[in-house]
């Protein structure tokens, strides 16, 4: 059973927080129907995202087998057999469709964006992610999927700003992913990924240090943009961003001296100071907006 649950990887069900975001960012977190129907958008996430895992361990088994981390996954380990991942597979997208059909509203446009996202991830698992530069856009893109669909099954209109942020945002952690593919591949002489060998040190450290910079002029631009301005009836979201420029220095520090960006997830459960960071300017934010 064990195994079983690690092949869905739940603890990468954090990433599905940006569903909640369309709704905190336009201050109606409180609002009970809207939260309802973000909750479920994010569970049904949850649940199709672990489908998408199944899948991406059952093409991958045999490089897997070969990889000095990966050989431990479940179906790699001869743990958990193909035919098992298959049903488990289709078990998972089962309830994450089931989940949708509880949206009191808009639960066929939430339907059709989640379905988008599989069918891309599907896509992404068999080939696309063989494709440098194409295979992070399409693991940004992923999460603009989630705050669209946050926005459509809450009834929410998104500003064009969170979609820019989200997208930039996961391409920086997106690079920084890949960097530690480029160092394992330089270290062992084989590259963890087929397209690897489109990467290096050089051109992923100026794609982190360009994507970083655009990150945070943007979400300035977003603080002192009128149409938020007007929203919130508040001038200070602006101090907003020294955390936001504190948080994605930190993530530079772990990737480039620690050299620790194999797994945003994991670093954003276990490095403290990150988790400060990010509830810092949690608080901070929602204080002005829904307090001030």
């Amino acid at each position: 059973m064990k195994s079983i649950v690690q092949l869905t990887r739940p603890h990468q069900w954090v990433k599905n927080i940006f569903v909640l975001l369309p709704l905190f960012f336009s201050g109606s977190l409180f609002h009970l129907t809207a939260l309802y129907s973000s909750v479920i958008t994010m569970l049904s996430f949850c649940f199709i995202a672990s489908s998408v895992y199944c899948f991406n361990d059952i093409y991958d088994v045999e490089a897997d087998r070969k990889h000095d981390v990966k050989c431990a996954r479940p179906i790699a380990s001869g743990r958990v057999s193909i035919t098992t991942a298959y049903l488990l597979m289709a078990l998972m997208l089962a309830i994450g469709v089931s989940l949708a059909f509880l949206l009191p509203e808009n639960r066929y446009e939430t339907l059709g964006i989640l379905m988008f996202y599989y069918g891309m991830n599907l896509c992404y698992c068999a080939k696309l992610k063989q494709y440098a530069i194409i295979d992070v856009c399409i693991v940004a893109f992923g999460f603009v999927l989630r705050i669209l669909s946050g926005g459509v099954s809450s009834g929410v209109m998104l500003s064009k700003w969170i979609v820019l942020m989200t997208f930039l945002l996961t391409l920086f952690l997106s690079f920084a992913k890949r960097r530690d593919d480029v160092l394992r591949m330089n270290e062992t002489g084989e590259a963890p990924r087929k397209n690897t060998i489109r990467y290096n040190t050089t051109f992923i450290n100026q794609a982190i240090t360009i994507t970083a910079a655009v990150t945070l002029v943007c979400y300035i631009m977003y603080t002192v943009s009128p149409e938020v301005l007007e929203r919130f009836n508040t001038e200070y979201l602006y101090l907003t961003s020294i955390l936001v420029l504190i948080g994605l220095l930190r993530y530079i520090q772990l990737t480039v001296v620690d050299k620790k960006s194999g797994d945003p997830t994991k670093i954003l459960l276990h490095d403290h100071f990150t988790q400060a960071v990010v509830v810092a300017w949690g608080a901070s934010f929602a204080i002005i907006i829904y307090c001030l």
